[in-house]
């Protein structure tokens, strides 16, 4: 039985608030020791670390598209892949043919979520059960809302049979109606239809009551909004089975971004005002927000260098992923230990994976990084088939050394590895 142990690195695991100094010893895809006193065997294949940072491989809990070499370049070792593909994931062959096709690749991770409702339609409740037995994560209709109260609170209903997680976007689809950039100065002086931060408030509150009604599992996905990160607090705070995501983008950009009509930085929801951006990094240092993701969705030039209004959201980053989340702990606005478990332990522990931790047993899903390396962000160079990103060209910390995954090398930043 072949180990390799990975020494001299700092092992951070969010999951046991671990860091220290030590060893890492991975057996046949499994961590089997880890430690401050670990020594390897005189067989051990040994892989200096050189005082890098040793963690849990990143769970990325939100990606449209799976590009495997540009995920695992971002250090990601487990994508979950939401339902609005060509071909809708809203049955039970849907989403096993993607489980499958995941276990032959033998690559990444991808584990997909299944529609909360037949074709997203937001008016019959998706054959969840079946779902959940083919391989399921979580349920969602994406960033369609399931806006029908009744409705709503039926799939709450059905969903705690299985103990199912019922994922949301938060925007209410009538006060959003024709709208595409944060309601506020920019976008009146620009002439673009805006959405207000209500919006988002309004459908959390919403849902979190029914979600206490029902005593369902909700997931709040991208929060964008300072009056979204209080609609999330004062739910927790009632004690109501809520979590919620964003992503690094939102803690990096505000609605100044839009300027000059850049279509670059046009996502759903949009990017809002600095006081949101800052209530979003202070929802993120409390808790009230438990994870980051990538929300990957790569574009064409062709339907991104459109004007505003028809152009399409979205940004690749899956490469940018940690550089990124590592801005506001450089900027010491969060902690490294907060950060890293945002992106590894807090989704394992939502979506009930045994991944995301260090622990002896647990399967040896790593990343290696250093978080103070200084690189320059380069659209051309990611590996990722689109290159639609608002910061190229940004100057930014943080580089993944490697990632493995089920305790094979797939990724290492000084040579090519193939899959």
């Amino acid at each position: 039985m072949t180990r390799t142990a990975y020494t001299n690195a700092r092992l951070i695991d969010p999951s046991t608030s671990m860091d220290v100094r030590g060893t890492l010893i991975e057996s046949n895809g499994k961590i089997v020791a880890v430690g401050a006193d670990v020594m390897p065997a005189p067989d051990d294949t040994i892989v200096e670390c050189g005082d890098r940072i040793l963690c849990p491989g990143f769970i990325d809990m939100r990606a449209h598209s799976v590009d495997h070499h540009a995920a695992l370049a971002g250090g990601i070792t487990t994508v979950i892949l939401q339902p609005d593909q060509h071909t809708l994931l809203d049955n039970d062959a849907a989403v096993e043919r993607i489980r499958q096709r995941s276990s032959e690749t033998g690559s990444v991770h991808v584990l997909p979520m299944g529609t909360a409702t037949k074709a997203m339609a937001g008016e019959e409740i998706a054959e969840i059960g079946r779902m959940q037995l083919s391989g399921a994560v979580a349920f969602t209709d994406c960033r369609k809302p399931v806006s029908n109260a009744l409705v709503l609170r039926r799939l709450f209903e059905y969903a705690g049979y299985f103990n199912a997680l019922i994922v949301q976007f938060a925007q209410d689809k009538d006060l959003a109606a024709g709208g595409f950039a944060h309601e506020g100065e920019i976008a009146t002086r620009l002439g673009l239809n805006g959405i207000p931060a209500i919006a988002e408030a309004i459908q959390i509150e919403r849902d979190a009551r029914i979600a206490e009604l029902t005593g369902a599992r909700l997931h709040i996905a991208l929060l964008s909004s300072k009056v979204g990160v209080d609609a999330v607090r004062a739910a927790k705070a009632k004690g109501v089975r809520i979590t919620a995501s964003t992503a690094p983008h939102y803690l990096q950009l505000n609605d100044n971004a839009v300027e000059g009509y850049r279509t670059f930085a046009k996502f759903s929801p949009p990017l809002r005002s600095e006081e949101d951006r800052l209530a979003l990094i202070e929802g993120l240092a409390d808790g009230t927000i438990d994870c980051l993701v990538s929300d990957h969705d790569p574009q064409s030039q062709d339907v991104k260098r459109l004007p505003y209004a028809q152009a399409a959201a979205g940004m690749v980053g899956f490469e940018t992923l940690l550089a990124l989340t590592l801005a506001p702990v450089h900027a010491g606005n969060i902690d490294l230990m907060t950060a890293l478990r945002a992106l590894t332990s807090a989704p394992a522990d939502i979506l009930g994976l045994s991944s995301g931790t260090l622990k002896v047993g647990a399967p040896a899903d790593l990343t290696v990084l250093d978080h103070e390396k200084p690189w320059r962000i380069k659209t051309d160079a990611f590996l990722s088939a689109a290159k639609n990103s608002p910061f190229d060209t940004l100057p930014v910390q943080g580089k993944v050394w490697k990632t493995i995954v089920s305790g094979i090398l797939k990724y290492d930043a000084t040579h090519s590895v193939k899959d």
